[in-house]
Order: structure tokens, then C-alpha cells, then sequence
């Protein structure tokens, strides 16, 4: 079958269908094409493909892969949970045994500790308009002034960080991140786009956390940690915060305290970081952020020696 017939019998464009053809060659399936008039798409003499051939290792993979909290925020939930069913009645009776195993000991959990679930209203039209490269207007609220804007997106596609859906998309000239939760409106728009067939979502995703995080640290604080201390870092702080203070780690002193270099967001973010610390952390430098510290301990201080508790004054 041509590219074309196959793109009108499944009602895709032929765009997909290339793609999905170069997608079945890497998955080794004998597929080969012929051009010309008379040419295309056509399978080897022969070849089946049949459920049966999954490895256990690959039948237990499938039952790991999916995320009920994401699937259902997409308006997926029925959906996924139907094909697992359905696989799992086509398996052999020995991997079906243990693909149940793995879904009763394992569950996977996406959302970080400590932190609401966003509201995303508008999930499920923003993945129709990545799925059908459909254009859109959207209200957003972000964090500068002025806080609410208009803006014409291009999606591209859907990432979920720690429980929190983010489109990549194009604005203008420039591909951004907009958080899904702070889209206030959204209108889908008659015209389509194409996708650039060069771009890679997950290879955009790191590089957009490299700069990220690289933008978020702009300079850096030399602290003095306690055992505990050392130990609790990796509980209290960033993962970046944490490899760096383990790579610029100095031998211990005699006192069993040591010296690290750390990378700061700013000084009034860094008073914050450290004082949850308490006595296990002690900054040396910079010197307005020693200072700040200290400020801030004393005055910690000085309110539990008041005695105050809500409007009652107790002796110290």
C-alpha cells in the first residue's frame, strides 16, 4: 500500500505514516518500501506478530509503564485500564501470573511529598491540540508583571515533572514551557501547524532543566556542616545543592565539621536553605550572607527569650 492509501485508511496524515513506518524499522519488523508509481509499503512474505512472542521481562514492563494519575488527569483512565485488561487476557497463562504480581507490589506514585495536586481544566483540550498539531489561544498567569498575558501557542507536546503538567510549545519565534495549572483561558483555533520532525521533546526537556537550574543559581556559599548536618543535606536541599557539596567536600576537621561550596539562589533564599539547618550548619562566606544568617538567628532568639506565647507573657 502506498503512503498516501495508508494515511486515508487509518485517517492520519502521511506525514505519520512516514514516521511510523521508521519507527517499525527500529523496532525490527521487516517492513520495506518500493518507490514510484507503482511502489510502496509492504510487509515480508509471512510475518506475524502475536503477544505470545513477549518475553516475561517485557510483559512485566508493560504493567509498570503506565501512571493511573496522569493517564486519568488526560481523560485516559477507562482507556488505559481496558488495554490492560486486555493484554492481560491475551497473555499466556504464565505471564499473566506475573504481570499481577507486579501490580500488586508495585505502585508508582508521580507527585511530590508536602505539595497540593494542580488543577488542570484544561488538560484534556491542550493534549488534543499536541495530538492533532492544532493551534491555540490561551490566557496564562505567570510570575512577572504583567501577570496575565495573551498568547497564540504552537504545542508540541506534554511533560509531567512531580506531579505538574508543563506544554512546550512555540510562541512566536521562541519554544517556551507554560505550566498547564496557570492557563486561565483557552480557545483551540481553526488553523493547524506542523511539527518540526527534528524536535525532540525529551532532549528539549533536559536542556530546558540544565538551564534552569543554571539560572537558578547564580552564585555560591562556603558552609561549615556538622555530621547530621551532612547527612540531612540531602533531606533539606536541592539535588544540585547536594552533588555539590559532595564533589567540594574537604576532609573533615578535628571537630568532625566540613567545608563545602554550595551554589545559592540569592542571599534571602540562602538564609531560609541554611537555617533550616540550625546549629549543624555554619556559613562562612559571603560575608552579607554569614551576616544575614546571623541576624536572623538572634532575632529567633531573642523572641523565644521574650516568652511571648500568642498574647500571654510567661517568665523566662
Amino acid at each position: 500500500m502506498t503512503a498516501q492509501a495508508l494515511a486515508e485508511r487509518l485517517e492520519v496524515s502521511v506525514r505519520t505514516i512516514y514516521r511510523d513506518v521508521e519507527s517499525l524499522h527500529a523496532a525490527g519488523i521487516p517492513l520495506y518500501g518500493d518507490a514510484g508509481p507503482r511502489g510502496g509499503y509492504q510487509l515480508l512474505d509471512g510475518y506475524r506478530t502475536r503477544l505470545t512472542g513477549l518475553t516475561p521481562d517485557e510483559a512485566e514492563s508493560l504493567f509498570l509503564a503506565g501512571l493511573p494519575g496522569p493517564a486519568a488527569e488526560l481523560g485516559l483512565g477507562a482507556v488505559v485500564t481496558a488495554a490492560q485488561l486486555k493484554l492481560m487476557a491475551a497473555l499466556p497463562e504464565e505471564l499473566r501470573d506475573r504481570a499481577g504480581r507486579i501490580q500488586q507490589r508495585f505502585h508508582l506514585d508521580a507527585p511530590s511529598w508536602y505539595r497540593d495536586q494542580d488543577p488542570v481544566p484544561h488538560l484534556p483540550a491542550v493534549a488534543d491540540a499536541v495530538w492533532n498539531e492544532h493551534a491555540l489561544q490561551i490566557r496564562y498567569r505567570r510570575w512577572k508583571a504583567p501577570q496575565e498575558v495573551d498568547r497564540r501557542l504552537e504545542p508540541y507536546g506534554l511533560v509531567v515533572k512531580a506531579g505538574r503538567w508543563y506544554l512546550v510549545a512555540r510562541s512566536g519565534e521562541q519554544v517556551r514551557t507554560y505550566r498547564v495549572s496557570q492557563i486561565l483561558r483557552l480557545r483551540p483555533l481553526p488553523e493547524r501547524f506542523t511539527r518540526p520532525e527534528d524536535f525532540d521533546l525529551v532532549a528539549y526537556w533536559q536542556g530546558h532543566l540544565a538551564e534552569f537550574e543554571a539560572r537558578l543559581r547564580w552564585g555560591q556559599a562556603v558552609v561549615r556542616l556538622s555530621p547530621d548536618g551532612l547527612r540531612r543535606l540531602a533531606d533539606l536541599m536541592t539535588p544540585g545543592v547536594v552533588t555539590a557539596a559532595r564533589a567540594s567536600a574537604e576532609p573533615a576537621d578535628a571537630e568532625g565539621w566540613t567545608r563545602v561550596t554550595v551554589p545559592i539562589e540569592s542571599i534571602g533564599h540562602a538564609v531560609g536553605e541554611f537555617l533550616r539547618l540550625g546549629a549543624d550548619a555554619e556559613v562562612i562566606s559571603p560575608p552579607e550572607l554569614r551576616e544575614r544568617v546571623l541576624t536572623a538567628a538572634e532575632q529567633v532568639a531573642l523572641l523565644y527569650r521574650a516568652g511571648h506565647i500568642g498574647n500571654s507573657i510567661f517568665p523566662t
